[in-house]
């Protein structure tokens, strides 16, 4: 049994795959008991107002009276905007539904646009299901098994016992299978469930914790079992809304899930689970947990798709919809009209919105350090320095990006941390975007299908104009720039 352990243990290590994702540094919303933000906590860093306002979200979605409202993250880019939506999934946990799409993504799905909306929408509403079962729970005090001379069907007794009482119990063919299939002998706890005889090995007694007997490190040690043998048990399973639809529209039913690609799903099918749940929740079996869907980039979602939330918010069975733009006055996606944040105006006054402002330095280079941590690179107080004003002067997102770069860097000179030349020499590997839409001005004419015209000047300021800053490079640029050159 130990060897058998080890190995499951081995295997499990071998596979594990760790990987380090944009937010993965998030832990939650970085909230004291009165949901007030903390300067820094739980790796979020700054934005107190948007926190703040995310606290009494998180508090309405615990208690439940938020169901069928929206809320809309508005800020520039690099403001920490999915930062807040991580942090709020982070915070509600495991036991509520949290969904996470990006705005173009339903257009590249094999299926209609308010099927995939439909679905997402499902994925983001839990149904906790409540199922009471009895168990006989007690240590093992012996196992006797009798075999026929003659060949017939064995028989045996069990003993069980727990702090207060002991019982002997007969057992079947099937029973004597089912123990020796999980090799229990005396001075196992075991739990047996009556309606399907299923049986389940909890661990060893403690009070054979002084056996020598080769039992391996990864013998697991529990209590004797307390009361009576026989017990009530209730379990709950949380599914989500989808997963129903998935298992009863098709013909593998539970299997289904893993197939992949679930198709589009007839609204009758859709009919009769809701039907079905509210019975459940009237009888006591059921309970709806509203969870959240979470739309990144929502201003990539069409007119059409605006006009299906419009509609999907007011009913009854509809998460918390929270999304996320960094537009400002854009086109409606489908039509020729422009709106804030390029979302149509009655979907705009169903939402509350929360608004991220950008970063000061003392927080960028504070965020930069825990990327530092969760990437597991030593860096300088010099370099960090440098790093934090790039990443003011040309992006947060471009400062992160060359941590790890800038950690390769000093590996390949046998460095055991980053310091400013690692960062000097990935300044002058990799190009912002500032940096990038200066050299396409300066160069243009070499390029294919240059919107720019010949003459140049003139051209040039109406479309410095139009994009704004796109083509301007800081001052504070210059700075750096001159410190990252040999």
């Amino acid at each position: 049994m130990a060897d058998l352990g080890l190995g499951k243990e081995t295997t499990k290590d071998l596979t594990r795959i760790e990987r380090i994702g944009a937010h993965s540094h998030i832990r939650g919303l970085g909230l004291d008991d009165a949901l007030e933000p903390r300067e820094v906590s739980q790796g979020m860093v700054g934005q107190t107002g948007a926190r703040r306002a995310a606290g009494i979200v998180y508090k309405m979605i615990k208690e439940g009276k938020i169901a069928g409202r929206a809320i809309l993250l508005a800020g520039q880019p690099g403001t920490g905007k999915t930062a807040v939506a991580m942090g709020l999934a982070q915070a509600l946990g495991e036991g509520t539904p949290f969904t996470t799409i990006a705005g173009s993504e339903i257009f590249s799905l094999e299926m209609s646009k308010t099927e995939a909306m439909t679905q997402a929408f499902r994925r983001s509403i839990g149904v906790r299901i409540m199922e009471e079962s009895e168990i006989i729970e007690g240590e093992v005090v012996e196992v006797q098994v009798d075999t026929p001379a003659g060949g017939g069907a064995k028989t045996g007794r069990i003993t069980l016992c727990t702090t207060e009482m002991e019982t002997v119990y007969d057992l079947g063919a099937k029973m004597i299978e089912a123990l020796q299939k999980e090799k229990v002998s005396a001075g196992d706890v075991i739990t047996i469930d009556k309606a399907s005889g299923k049986i389940s090995k909890l661990g060893r007694s403690f009070t054979r914790s002084r056996d020598y007997d080769a039992m391996g490190p990864q013998t697991r040690f529990v209590q004797c079992p307390e009361g009576e043998l026989q017990k009530r048990k209730e379990t709950v399973h949380v599914v989500s809304l989808h997963e129903i639809d998935v298992i009863n529209s098709r013909q593998q039913g539970f299997l289904a899930l893993f197939a992949g690609d679930t198709g589009e799903i007839k609204g009758e099918v859709r009919e009769q689970i809701d039907m079905k749940v509210a019975e459940w929740r009237e009888e006591g079996k059921a309970t709806v947990v509203p969870g959240v869907l979470f739309i990144d980039e929502v201003h990539m979602l069409d007119i059409e798709c605006f006009s299906w939330l419009n509609r999907a918010l007011e009913t009854d069975l509809a998460p918390v919809l929270i999304m996320a733009t960094n537009r400002g006055m854009a086109q409606i996606r489908g039509t020729s009209y422009k709106s804030p944040h390029g979302i149509p105006i009655d979907l705009l006054d169903r939402l509350m919105i929360i608004s991220t402002t950008p970063y000061a330095e003392a927080e960028v280079r504070r965020i930069l350090q825990i990327r530092c941590e969760e990437e597991d690179v030593e860096m300088s107080d010099d370099a960090l320095e440098l790093l934090t004003k790039i990443g003011m002067e040309a992006s947060l997102r471009y400062a992160i990006h060359m941590i790890m770069a800038a950690s390769l860097v000093a590996q390949k000179r046998k460095a055991g941390e980053v310091d400013v030349q690692d960062i000097k020499r990935v300044y002058s590997l990799f190009v912002d975007v500032k940096r990038s839409t200066q050299f396409l001005v300066e160069y243009q004419q070499e390029f294919m299908f240059n919107e720019l015209g010949g003459d140049g000047m003139e051209e040039e300021e109406e479309e410095e104009e139009e994009e704004g800053e796109k083509a301007e490079v800081g001052e504070g640029m210059e700075g750096a720039a001159d410190m990252a050159e040999d």
